[in-house]
């Protein structure tokens, strides 16, 4: 379990990275051809996202944070796909925010999920003297 909560987490990080880059250059009006590739590495973001919601799950976190990172699996890629038909004209602004915290955020998911199943609390360790 932990070495698919590793590949599933390293997935997320890959993914994330060019993600941003990807929409920093949208937003600054260029490669507006890679928006396919964007697409396709947010939905494999968010497969990886659904393989440590199934993890967790299965290593028993918190169902209520199982129960938001699954909500948040969904509506990503919901938004994702229909953001150009939200709030167009100047306002429009607010909907690329918006995107951008939510795949922030299902980055910040992964990394909490993968922590729990692998088995680190996030705890820091006792000061040695």
């Amino acid at each position: 379990m932990k070495t698919a909560a590793t590949i599933a987490q390293m997935l997320v990080r890959a993914c994330g990275l060019v993600l941003l880059v990807l929409g920093i250059l949208f937003w600054t009006g260029n490669a507006e051809s890679l928006i396919d590739l964007h697409r396709l590495l947010g939905f494999v973001l968010v497969i990886s996202l659904l393989v440590l919601v199934v993890l967790a799950a299965r290593s028993g976190a918190p169902p209520g944070l199982v129960a938001l990172a699954l909500a948040w699996a969904v509506v990503v890629p919901v938004l994702g796909m229909t953001q150009d038909r939200l709030v167009t004209g100047s306002a429009h602004w607010l909907i690329r925010v918006l995107h951008l915290l939510l795949g922030l955020g299902a980055i910040a998911l992964a990394e909490r999920l993968a922590r729990l199943v692998k088995g680190r609390r996030g705890v820091a360790p006792p000061a040695t003297a």
